[in-house]
Parts: C-alpha cells; sequence; structure tokens
C-alpha cells in the first residue's frame, strides 16, 4: 500500500509523525509478543516428547500438555501460522518497519489462523467456557481482518489501520491469558481450581483485557492514528 494513498471520510485526515503509539501500549505490545512466540517455541518442545495421559506427573502443566500432544497436527498447523502472524505485526503496524511483503502475507496468514482456532476449539481444556471465548473473540478477529483487508482495497489507510489495530489486538489477547493462567496456578493450593476450572475464564479475561484496552484507545484517538507507510 503506497504510503501516500488518500484518506477517505468526511473529518478523516492522515496522521503527522508527531502521532505514534503511546508508551504504555508499545511496552504491551512488545510484550505479548514475546509471551506469545515464547508459548508457541515451549509447545513445539514439548510436542516433540509428549507427556502420555496416563503419566502426567507432578507438573500442573503436564495434563495440558498431554492434551496438545493427542492433536499434534492441529496444534502445529495453528500455532506455527499464528507465531508467523505475531512477528509480522511489528512491519505491518509500526511506520519505520512497515514493509509491502509483510502486509501481503499478513491478511492470508490471518484468516488461516482464525479458520485454525475455531478447528482447536474443539478440543477446549476449559470446556465450553473456553469455546464460548474462542467462537467470540475469533469472529471479532476475522471479522476487523476482514474489514482492514475491506479499507485497503478501497484505498482508506486510516480505517485500515484502525481494523489492523483491533485484529492484532484481539489475537495477542492469547499472550495476556498466559499472566491470568500464571495467577490461577499459583493460587490452586487456595483455591483448589482444576485447569480445566479456570482455562476458560482465563481466556474470557485475557481477550477482554486486550479487546477493551485497544477499544478504548482508539475511541480516544479518534482520526490520529499513526498509518504505516
Amino acid at each position: 500500500m503506497d504510503a501516500k494513498a488518500p484518506v477517505r471520510g468526511i473529518g478523516m485526515r492522515e496522521s503527522s509523525s508527531r502521532d505514534v503509539y503511546p508508551a504504555w501500549l508499545k511496552v504491551c505490545f512488545w510484550i505479548c509478543v514475546v509471551i506469545a512466540v515464547a508459548v508457541v517455541l515451549r509447545r513445539v518442545v514439548v510436542l516433540a516428547r509428549p507427556t502420555p495421559y496416563g503419566a502426567v506427573g507432578s507438573s500442573p502443566t503436564a495434563a495440558l500438555d498431554a492434551v496438545f500432544a493427542s492433536h499434534t497436527a492441529l496444534t502445529l498447523a495453528h500455532i506455527l501460522p499464528a507465531m508467523a502472524f505475531v512477528l509480522l505485526c511489528p512491519f505491518v503496524l509500526l511506520r519505520r518497519l512497515s514493509a509491502v511483503w509483510a502486509e501481503r502475507l499478513f491478511f492470508p496468514l490471518g484468516a488461516w489462523v482464525g479458520v485454525t482456532a475455531y478447528a482447536m476449539s474443539s478440543h477446549p481444556v476449559g470446556g465450553w467456557v473456553e469455546r464460548s471465548a474462542v467462537l467470540l473473540f475469533n469472529s471479532l478477529f476475522l471479522f476487523s481482518l476482514a474489514r482492514a483487508f475491506v479499507a485497503m482495497r478501497r484505498g482508506d489507510a486510516l480505517e485500515k489501520m484502525r481494523w489492523m489495530l483491533r485484529a492484532v489486538a484481539i489475537l495477542l489477547g492469547i499472550a495476556t491469558t498466559r499472566p491470568v493462567m500464571g495467577v490461577f496456578f499459583a493460587t490452586s493450593r487456595l483455591t483448589h481450581l482444576e485447569p480445566a476450572q479456570f482455562f476458560g475464564v482465563a481466556f474470557w479475561i485475557g481477550f477482554s483485557i486486550n479487546t477493551i484496552a485497544i477499544e478504548l484507545w482508539l475511541r480516544s484517538r479518534g482520526d490520529r492514528l499513526p498509518v504505516a507507510g
């Protein structure tokens, strides 16, 4: 997309070079990226040495590892493209790193991640609570991705950026769920909650935090968004 493409819409204007992402948003973004990549790398390593169902051991995550190992092919088909999508995000959203090749991969790769996320929801650790979170937020992710694609085709750079930011924030909600899960694991001796009981709740909390945070920030910025070029 040409950086000089017109921005359509009444009252809309392209952001100046001074309109940049706030520090807190950039910090949260990079933390989520690091967590997401680390989670995928750990999962790949664990899948190379799966834990049998009958030998979960003393680790609180061993039972979860066994569940993912039971559908290894599907898990890898989802998490590896998801990691690639996350690694593309800086090249799509940050003007200094913006690259045409990254944007061309952004939409088909994101669509694949969304479709395989639906497939992954057929094996939910947290039952219907987790599945409902995946169905809702994954649908919001794909909807945002589609709106960004349509805006790109129209040459509306500002609207494209707005919907891409929503899509990325929602997808990175999976990284925000990890610290939430960590709290549940750390307090499990007091609450006596098993992963199957809190996994879905952690999904709802993590994805909701990201979705609400990006929406509030977008509404506070109005038309003053850093347009990638």
